[in-house]
């Protein structure tokens, strides 16, 4: 036996809106162990000249023993990680923005860096890693001479047996 149902849109759009609704707090509703948990992406600025190639991660509030830089097959990477301070007790605070955590960011060198003479210093939360290029990547400049002759092989022959 087959029932006939009325179907009434509006009923349904407000079941969707309420699913909508209860899916968007539940998201929000995550604790703050899974706020402080999930690791954050340091921004960096990557800049070159005719002498090195130069990174600058922001990565305050760390120490340099928690800062951990590596160098293998052409492939630069930085890990760390930020921990939540826990001398105040979580449920005072009204607000947590800043994220904390592990992070990892990894780099593809080209191939004109040299990998022997790589420097890292890192100040006032600022990373900063120079890697210096190799010589024969290094752009030469040429001196153009006008209104002289290049002497020919056979000049310099003559001039050689002479």
């Amino acid at each position: 036996m087959t029932y006939i149902t009325r179907w009434e849109p509006f009923r349904e759009l407000g079941n969707l809106q309420n699913q909508m609704n209860r899916l968007i707090q539940d998201f929000g509703r995550g604790s703050n162990d899974e706020l402080m948990t999930t690791g954050f992406v340091p921004p960096v600025d990557v800049y070159e000249d005719e002498h090195s190639l130069t990174l600058t991660l922001e990565i305050p509030g760390l120490d340099e023993k928690d800062i951990d830089i590596r160098l293998e097959n052409n492939q630069l990477t930085v890990r760390g990680e930020r921990r939540f301070e826990s001398e105040q007790k979580e449920e005072n605070f009204h607000r947590i923005e800043r994220r904390y955590g592990s992070f990892s960011r990894s780099f593809t060198l080209p191939n004109t860096v040299s990998t022997d003479d790589v420097k890292a210093n890192y100040v006032n939360g600022v990373l900063k890693i120079q890697l210096p290029k190799r010589a024969e990547a290094k752009p030469k400049q040429i001196k153009v001479e006008i209104g002289k002759t290049q002497p020919t092989l056979e000049a310099k022959k003559e001039k050689a047996a002479a």
